[in-house]
């Protein structure tokens, strides 16, 4: 148990970092007339994600999961697969990335890296992060409730970035 503590710990200060990037990114957009949207549903994001760490950490204590080298080692995997891919779409973004939604009016849409490929490649990366982190260490119950509440997260999350790009949102108050 100890080393999976680490890696939520690992994953946890991988967060801290995201948080550290997306506020210099922040200031630099809203610098350059950033319009901010969905500032609604980022407080429920950040309970979503923090509760996550809590509960991969929680269930494989409190109801005795063991660690299943079959499930475990290919789940891993997957955890650091999704860490490439995020700061894959974070370095290619550079300065338009932030974890809230902010649009800079007239910039032009990525299309590098893997946004060649997928209009949102990083939910794909939490996506996997989230349902995989957990089933490291057997934690399914923490597995099938955060991917069940991201999906409903990602629904409000995708369609407001979505209308943020295509200009058909209404800034946050």
């Amino acid at each position: 148990m100890s080393w999976y503590t680490l890696l939520v710990l690992a994953v946890a200060a991988e967060r801290v970092a995201e948080l550290a990037v997306a506020r210099r990114n922040a200031a630099w957009t809203l610098a350059r007339s950033g319009v901010e949207y969905g500032r609604g549903h980022y407080p429920v994001m950040v309970v979503l994600h923090t509760g996550l760490l809590a509960c991969c950490l929680l269930e494989p204590v409190l109801a005795h999961r063991p660690f299943l080298p079959a499930l475990g080692w290919p789940m891993l995997t997957l955890v650091l697969l999704a860490q490439s891919l995020r700061w894959w779409c974070i370095t290619t973004l550079g300065r338009y990335w932030n974890t809230r939604v902010i649009v800079v009016p007239g910039a032009r849409l990525v299309d590098a890296g893997p946004y060649r490929f997928l209009r949102h490649p990083n939910y794909v990366a939490v996506v996997v992060e989230i349902t995989a982190l957990p089933l490291v260490h057997s934690a399914w119950l923490t597995a099938v409730v955060f991917t069940v509440a991201n999906a409903v997260l990602l629904m409000v999350r995708i369609r407001c970035e979505n209308a943020a790009l295509d200009g058909r949102a209404v800034a946050a108050a």
